[in-house]
């Protein structure tokens, strides 16, 4: 009679793999551990502290078996917050800020910039000679009375060197002089020498064959303000506008970032500069985007249509022809498209030439560009909208037209009144992704056109064939100020526009489902 054990006995764990799993999470922990660490040390202290905390989670899921089923949602959900969330949340706070090329610094960087500034006096001057030297090079420097030399140096890089006093009288070796041609050559890495002599006073580069005494540029005057030492200027820093001004109001660079609030947006709509050319790049991007989505699903459909005719032979043939747009990466097409263009040799402009003796300006002329966009995007759109079609248009049932064929009904009567409304309401989804894909087709505009024929009297960088996700890469990093804030106020406002439309191909999702259910 055998005896069963009250308890089930758990299985032991073989030590190797008892050792290995342990000593990967201490390894894992301790590379996590320096990493949050190198994190914090450069500033970034939310984003180590949110590092930190994502690690432990996935700690604690992954050491509990209770929580076996988050095992498999977590990667998903640390995915989501890395490249969804956290870069939606930092482009919404971006969005708040002045950030620009003219603010890049915080308030304390841009202080100690101008405090580590200084200027070079022409008094008290010392004539320089460089040397060879087994490891590198070395300097000389001579007064009227006194002598100091460096120690071996490499050039290359800012560097701080402090001088050693000779003896003028005493004997000291160095090696060949450099001559003035190297010395030219070389000007540009002895500038970023800063020598400092036994005194404590410090050198700058002045000339070919010179250093000059040099002295701090800013001085802290009271509090926060500093003082020009040349000039007595007093600077105080505007956390309003995030620069350091002078009694005038005159700026000095670079600036420092601070928030803002709604002044970016202020800007965008309540601005002249910035609300004409808003507006007009807002409605053309709905018209580029409704009319893209138009032509792509009449072409689309017709083809789709046609080629589902079962008298017409070498179907396949045809639907494999017009299915190449789509199969051709998209870049590739629109370079092409491009020199097909061109105003002086592309060959569509010969042949209009040729047959009419025009030359449209296709890439000067604000409408001819569009209907150029236009084009060029139907044709890249057209097969998606095809291939769509004929999957639905497969799911049609064939008794329904031998039904409407004995009624007598026209094929043109069949397509309005059955095959239309068959497929559009399943289709209706798509669309709407795609109107919301054309809404930021930054490549197609980025490579055919850039955004240009530029409006005229804009005083910021905005082109007549702009959409609004090109206007805010030109905003960023083509405008001369390059106002990433600003940039950034506008990402979050297409943004939210891209997620209105989200929502609303969803609840058309949801109605699609529902009216198939019986």
């Amino acid at each position: 009679m055998s005896s069963v054990h009250p308890f089930p006995l758990q299985p032991r764990v073989p030590f190797g793999k008892y050792l290995l799993k342990w000593s990967a999470l201490l390894f894992s922990s301790l590379i996590l551990l320096y990493i949050v660490s190198i994190i914090y040390l450069t500033g970034y202290f939310v984003l180590a502290f949110i590092t930190l905390v994502i690690y432990c989670l996935t700690l604690y899921v992954y050491l509990h078996k209770p929580l076996t089923a988050y095992r498999y949602l977590l990667p998903g959900l640390i995915g989501i917050s890395v490249f969804v969330i956290f870069p939606l949340v930092h482009t919404i706070n971006m969005g708040l800020t002045n950030f620009s090329s003219s603010n890049l610094l915080d308030y304390q960087r841009a202080k100690q910039y101008f405090l580590d500034e200084r200027y070079i006096s022409s008094d008290n001057q010392l004539a320089f000679t460089l040397h060879k030297h087994s490891d590198g090079y070395q300097l000389k420097l001579s007064g009227e009375d006194k002598v100091y030399t460096s120690p071996p140096i490499s050039l290359g890089g800012p560097q701080q060197i402090t001088l050693r006093e000779q003896d003028e009288n005493s004997s000291f070796t160095l090696g060949d002089e450099i001559p003035m041609g190297q010395i030219i050559k070389l000007r540009e890495s002895i500038k970023q020498l800063n020598l400092t002599l036994p005194s404590g006073q410090q050198l700058g580069m002045q000339g070919l064959r010179r250093f000059a005494m040099s002295s701090p540029l800013y001085k802290v005057f009271e509090g926060e303000t500093l003082i020009n030492t040349q000039t007595n200027a007093i600077l105080t820093p505007n956390f309003d506008t995030g620069f350091f001004e002078d009694e005038n109001k005159k700026r000095l660079t670079p600036g420092f970032k601070v928030s803002i609030g709604l002044d970016n947006y202020y800007r965008i709509f309540g601005s002249a500069d910035f609300q004409e050319p808003f507006i007009k790049i807002f409605l053309w991007t709905v018209v580029f985007s409704a009319l893209t989505v138009l032509f792509t699903l009449v072409i689309g459909v017709l083809l789709a249509v046609l080629l589902n005719w079962d008298a017409l032979r070498f179907r396949t043939l045809y639907r494999t022809l017009l299915f190449l747009p789509y199969a051709v990466p998209g870049f590739i097409s629109i370079l092409v498209f491009k020199g097909l263009f061109n105003e002086n040799f592309g060959e569509i402009n010969l042949i209009l030439n040729s047959l009419f003796g025009i030359s449209p300006g296709w890439f000067s002329d604000p409408t001819l560009a569009k209907v150029m966009l236009v084009l060029v995007n139907t044709w890249l759109g057209y097969p998606y909208i095809m291939i769509l079609c004929t999957g639905l248009l497969k799911s049609i049932s064939g008794e329904i037209y031998e039904a409407t064929a004995i009624e007598g009904c026209s094929p043109l009567r069949n397509f309005w009144s059955i095959t239309l409304p068959l497929i559009i309401k399943p289709l209706s989804p798509l669309l709407v992704a795609s109107f919301a894909f054309n809404f930021n087709n930054f490549v197609l505009i980025s490579l055919l056109t850039g955004g240009r024929p530029d409006f005229l009297d804009s005083q910021v960088p905005a082109g007549t064939t702009d959409i609004l996700v090109t206007y805010t890469y030109r905003i960023a990093f083509e405008d001369s100020g390059q106002n990433f804030g600003l940039a950034a106020a506008i990402s979050t406002i297409i943004f939210v526009m891209v997620a209105i439309m989200s929502v609303i191909n969803l609840r058309m999702a949801r109605v699609n489902e529902s009216g198939r259910k019986p």
